[in-house]
């Protein structure tokens, strides 16, 4: 909850020590998070398996929602899952954040059973509306609680805290709002501190549910170029959308999934019966002819 989340009261923060007041600072700033990352990527081998799902079952009671799933994503992947509503996209992605009880399979990170690794290093972005944007809170206090796996519950935030939070902010461009109420904010404005929150645990994969729904075309950009430094970096992406077209283009891998696993490939190598078969329309139809013109102009 937001309250038992929220880091300390804002007159007891030192935010002095913390704020980047000029260019030389905020350049101090993006050389130490430059540094971070480079632990990172020593900590996450170039190329490995970031994160593998096998044979993954999830019901609720008589309903099966997730059915026999398997998949890998490696480090430096952007992967794109798309499906239709009910499909049991969030589903998936609450599994494998270890937020819902699997019947059968395993979810692996770096082909292990770490726990650990999951609730330190894995990033997890909502749908807007899962979120009480009534709380009355601080734009900076919501970033922080994705530092609170690093800093502890009950305890204080720290410096690197703040910094890794303020650092989220910048890459998000939300910076000059850190001090805003959280209910002030646009949609927009609010999904891209949904995303600095993930990124203040500094995690090395993302899992992003419809990051881009409601958004203006500037917001898009400016999260889809971020995504892609994200990956860049060597952090694996998994980021479940409607926007088939722009996942198309954007997204090195496409998973389509409808409960089960349609298809698993790059976009250009998906065909027109995987996906009618995924949203359940004809081979034949004006969308699958769309799909497929803007693959081969990808």
């Amino acid at each position: 909850m937001l309250e038992e989340c929220a880091v300390q009261n804002v007159e007891e923060r030192s935010i002095s020590a913390v704020q980047v007041p000029s260019a030389q600072s905020a350049q101090s700033s993006n050389a130490q998070n430059s540094q971070e990352r480079s632990v990172h990527a020593q900590e996450q081998p170039a190329h490995v398996p970031g994160v593998e799902v096998k044979n993954l079952h999830v019901s609720f009671g008589q309903n099966h929602v997730v059915n026999n799933v398997s998949f890998r994503v490696m480090s430096g992947d952007f992967v794109g899952l798309l499906g239709p509503n009910g499909a049991g996209k969030t589903t998936l992605f609450r599994t494998i954040m270890g937020l819902q009880k699997s019947c059968a399979g395993e979810v692996l990170f770096h082909t292990e059973h770490d726990k650990h690794y999951r609730t330190r290093y894995v990033g997890y972005v909502p749908q807007r509306h899962d979120v009480a944007w009534d709380f009355p809170i601080s734009v900076l206090d919501v970033v922080l609680m994705g530092r609170i796996r690093h800093i502890g519950y009950g305890r204080r935030a720290r410096i690197e805290d703040y910094r890794a939070a303020l650092t989220a902010l910048e890459r998000t461009g939300m910076l000059g709002f850190k001090d805003r109420v959280i209910g002030e904010l646009s949609g927009g404005q609010r999904q891209r501190v949904l995303v600095a929150r993930a990124l203040a645990g500094q995690p090395h994969i993302l899992l992003l549910d419809e990051p881009f729904t409601g958004l203006d075309m500037p917001s898009q950009e400016l999260l889809t170029d971020l995504f892609h430094k994200l990956t860049d970096e060597g952090e694996s992406i998994i980021m479940s959308s409607h926007d088939i077209v722009g996942s198309i283009q954007s997204c090195s891998r496409i998973l389509l999934f409808n409960g089960s696993i349609v298809g698993d490939d790059v976009p250009s190598a998906l065909t027109a019966a995987q996906w009618a078969q995924t949203f359940n329309i004809r081979e034949d139809s004006s969308l699958i002819r769309l799909i497929t013109k803007d693959m081969n102009h990808a």
